[in-house]
C-alpha cells in the first residue's frame, strides 16, 4: 500500500524540498500552498504520484480544502505543516506583527486541528510541524515571530498530551530549524545559514524516526542548550541580532 503525505506550504523553501524527497521515495504526495503555478510545477514532475491544492492557512475554508486534497491523494499517513512567516520588526509595525500571528497562530491552529481530527477518525497518523528554535527565547528583533514559534512548541506539547488522554494512536514531531536559506530570509547575512535541501533531508529523517522534537542541526542544538541556561535578567540585556 502506498504511503501518503500531505505538505502544507510546499510552494517554496523547506516545504518544497521535503516534497521532492517524498516524491523520490515513491510516496503519494499532496502539496498545498497559495501559489498555483508553483504547485503545478511540482505536480507535473510526477502527475500520477502528486496531487495539488491551492490553500491559504489564514482563510476559514482551509480545512475543507485540506480534506479535498486528502481525498485526491487517497488518504493521509503523515501531515506536515510548513507554512510560516516572520520578519525582523524593530519598529513593531502592527501590520507585520498581526500578519505573523494570523499565519503562525491562527493558521497553525486551523490546520493542526484539522489534521488531528482526521487522524482521530482514521485511528492513526503522524502530525508534524516546522516551528523554529526562535521559540526558545523572546527575540527583540522579531517579537511576533519568536512568540508565535514558542506558541507552536507548547501547542504541540498540548496536542501530544491530549492524544494520550484520548488514547489515540497519533505521533507528533516538532521540527525546529535555525536559519535556513529560503525566501523567508531576504539575504544571506544570517549566521550558521543552512541550505534547504540538507535541512529537508534531516526533516524527513526525523519524521521517519518519529522523533518528538528535532532541532536541526547539531550547531543549533548546542546553541539552544546554551540559550536555555541564560537567566532571563541577562537575556533581556543581550543584543541579539542576525
Amino acid at each position: 500500500m502506498d504511503k501518503k503525505v500531505i505538505i502544507i506550504g510546499a510552494t517554496s523553501g523547506i516545504g518544497r524540498e521535503v516534497a521532492l524527497i517524498y516524491i523520490a521515495k515513491g510516496w503519494k504526495v499532496g502539496v498545498a500552498g497559495r501559489r498555483e503555478a508553483e504547485l503545478e510545477s511540482l505536480r507535473s514532475m510526477a502527475p500520477q504520484q502528486v496531487s495539488a491544492q491551492v490553500l491559504d492557512v489564514t482563510q476559514p475554508d482551509a480545512p475543507e480544502k485540506l480534506q479535498a486534497l486528502i481525498e485526491q491523494v487517497g488518504g493521509m499517513d503523515v501531515f506536515l505543516l510548513s507554512s510560516g512567516i516572520g520578519k525582523q520588526n524593530y519598529a513593531l509595525q502592527p501590520e507585520i506583527e498581526l500578519a505573523t500571528a494570523a499565519t503562525n497562530v491562527e493558521g497553525f491552529i486551523r490546520m493542526t486541528n484539522a489534521a488531528y481530527h482526521y487522524f482521530e477518525q482514521q485511528g492513526h497518523g503522524h502530525l508534524a510541524v516546522i516551528s523554529s528554535i526562535a521559540g526558545t527565547k523572546g527575540l527583540g528583533a522579531a517579537a511576533a515571530y519568536s512568540a508565535t514559534k514558542g506558541f507552536q512548541n507548547i501547542y504541540m506539547d498540548a496536542l501530544d498530551q491530549l492524544a494520550r488522554m484520548q488514547k489515540l494512536n497519533i505521533r507528533f514531531t516538532d521540527i525546529r530549524p535555525g536559519f535556513v536559506a529560503t525566501p523567508l530570509l531576504k539575504d544571506d547575512s544570517y549566521p550558521m545559514l543552512m541550505k534547504a535541501p540538507i535541512v529537508a533531508l534531516d526533516i524527513v529523517d526525523a519524521i521517519e524516526r518519529k522523533k518528538r522534537v528535532a532541532i536541526i542541526d547539531w550547531k543549533y542544538r548546542v546553541l539552544v542548550w546554551f540559550w536555555r541556561l541564560i537567566p532571563k535578567w541577562i537575556w533581556v540585556r543581550l543584543l541579539v541580532r542576525n
